[in-house]
């Protein structure tokens, strides 16, 4: 019986190509610059933030909920744009998979939680559609990590089983939830390891 080779591999976005598009330090920063009480942000943005990663509720909607629910001395046009230049690409990781991706042999698709304007934007502006055949977001699923349906989902899209499939993720917590499914997965802690992973991934594809 033939072994089963690795097909697709899977990628986070957010703490392993990218920064986060709005994490704590973010949200910090902004309670800073805007004034605002961090502990009410916090704990409204806990409340409503996973709403808006499954389109529960769009940016708007979020924004009302956590930062223009009091009068305010700054327009939504500046927080927003705040939100989305705390977008940065990390280092190596990025650029070294475009080219990597040229003539690797598999398929890399996107298993991200993200909302969809932030997501929308980080696409275009990163350029992303040269990594990523596909995105399997949860803005567009209406599904989030860790729940298991969406790493089916993927593999669906993917005509792949688990055994064909690895994944790469900065949360140690939504690699076990891939791994539990079958995948090979892997937590990315830094661009020298993760590149490791995969150029003998290519090594073994070209065998």
């Amino acid at each position: 019986m033939e072994a089963t080779s690795v097909k697709v591999l899977f990628f986070d976005i957010g703490g392993v190509l990218l920064t986060n598009g709005w994490g704590h330090e973010s949200r910090q920063e902004a309670a800073r610059l805007f004034k605002l009480d961090y502990k009410e942000l916090s704990e409204l943005h806990t409340f409503i933030f996973n709403v808006y990663e499954a389109s529960g509720v769009d940016l708007e909607e979020y924004l009302d909920t956590v930062i223009f629910n009091h009068p305010r001395d700054f327009t939504r046009e500046d927080f927003k744009n705040f939100m989305f230049k705390q977008s940065k690409e990390l280092p190596d990781m990025l650029k070294w998979l475009k080219e990597w991706k040229k003539d690797c042999g598999f398929r890399i698709i996107a298993i991200n939680n993200e909302g969809k304007e932030l997501n929308d934007y980080r696409v275009k502006k990163f350029k992303l559609h040269e990594v990523f055949d596909a995105f399997v977001s949860s803005c567009e699923v209406k599904i989030r990590k860790p729940d298991p349906a969406i790493f089916k989902l993927a593999m669906g899209i993917a005509l792949a089983t688990p055994q064909e499939c690895v994944y790469f993720d900065d949360r140690k917590m939504f690699a076990l939830a891939a791994d539990k499914l079958g995948m090979e997965a892997h937590q990315h802690t830094s661009f020298e390891e993760t590149k490791k992973i995969l150029e003998n991934l290519k090594k073994e594809n070209l065998k």
